[in-house]
C-alpha cells in the first residue's frame, strides 16, 4: 500500500514492526469486511495497516478481535512488534509515514530490537468460589463462628453479622489473591526477562503478563503447566501466549527507546 487512500478511506494501524518483516497472511483484521493488512515502510521501521471505512464506528467485539488477532499472529511468527492500543486510525499512508514513521523511527527501532526475540505470555488465575470459601472457614475460626452465628439468626436480626462477614470474607479473597500472585511470579518469574501484574479482580483475581525469550518458550508452558497442576481443584489457570507485547512495548517506547530487559 502506498500513496493515499480513496476520500472514503482510512488506515488503521495495527502496530510497527522491522521494514523488512512480512504482512500476516490470511489474517482478518479490522473492518467489515476486513480488508487485507499490509506494511507501510520507511526507512527501517514498518507499519502493519489496513484500509478501513472511517464512517464506520469502530469498537464491535469483532473489531477488537481482529485487532488482538493481527499483533498475535505477528508475534505467533517470531517478529518483533510494538502494538498500538485498539482504535488508532490515520488519514492515509502519506500519513503514516510523514506523521507517525518518519518523526518516531529511531524511538520505534530501537524499542522493536529491545523486543527482538521477546514475546509476551499471560497468566490468568480465576478460583473455585466454593473451594476458596472452604479454606477460609477451616483457616479462619472467627468467620467460621460468625457465619454460624448468622443461620442462627433471622435475616433482619443478622444484618451487621452478615456486613461484618461479607467484609471479612472479602479481606480474605484480597489476601489470597495477591499471596498466590506473588506465588505465580516467584514460579515463573526468573524465566522470563519482565514481569507485570495487572490488578486483582473478582473475576481474575490472579493475573500477571511475562515478556519471554523465544529459546524459553517451551519450558515457560511447563512450568505454567505444572503450576495449574498445583492449583487443580482450586484455582483455574488459563496460559495465554505467545502475544504481542501489550503490556511491555509502551516502556521501552516512553523510555525513547533507551530501555533493556537484559
Amino acid at each position: 500500500m502506498s500513496g493515499t487512500l480513496p476520500s472514503d478511506s482510512a488506515c488503521y494501524v495495527y502496530g510497527i514492526v522491522p521494514a523488512d518483516a512480512p504482512a500476516p497472511e490470511e489474517v482478518a483484521g479490522v473492518g467489515d469486511p476486513p480488508a487485507p493488512v499490509v506494511p507501510v515502510r520507511h526507512g527501517e521501521v514498518a507499519a502493519l495497516v489496513s484500509e478501513i471505512d472511517p464512517r464506520r464506528p469502530l469498537g464491535t467485539p469483532q473489531d477488537l478481535i481482529g485487532h488482538a488477532r493481527v499483533l498475535d499472529a505477528v508475534a505467533a511468527g517470531r517478529t518483533p512488534v510494538l502494538p498500538f492500543r485498539f482504535g488508532a486510525v490515520v488519514r492515509d499512508t502519506a500519513a503514516v509515514t510523514d506523521e507517525l514513521l518518519a518523526p518516531q523511527q529511531e524511538r520505534f527501532l530501537a524499542a522493536l530490537e529491545g523486543l527482538d526475540g521477546l514475546a509476551q505470555f499471560t497468566v490468568r488465575g480465576a478460583y473455585r468460589q466454593d473451594e476458596v470459601l472452604r479454606e477460609i472457614l477451616e483457616q479462619r475460626p472467627d468467620v467460621a463462628r460468625l457465619r454460624e452465628e448468622i443461620a442462627a439468626l433471622s435475616e433482619d436480626a443478622s444484618r451487621y453479622q452478615r456486613i461484618r462477614l461479607g467484609e471479612l470474607v472479602s479481606e480474605e479473597l484480597t489476601a489470597r489473591a495477591r499471596a498466590d500472585a506473588d506465588e505465580l511470579v516467584a514460579r515463573l518469574g526468573p524465566l522470563a526477562a519482565a514481569t507485570a501484574r495487572a490488578d486483582s479482580s473478582a473475576d481474575q483475581p490472579v493475573n500477571a503478563s511475562f515478556l519471554v525469550a523465544e529459546d524459553r518458550w517451551e519450558e515457560f508452558e511447563r512450568a505454567a503447566d505444572g503450576l495449574a497442576a498445583t492449583w487443580e481443584g482450586r484455582i483455574d489457570v488459563r496460559l495465554l501466549g505467545p502475544l504481542a507485547p501489550y503490556d511491555f512495548a509502551s516502556q521501552l517506547v516512553d523510555a525513547r527507546g533507551r530501555g533493556s530487559w537484559d
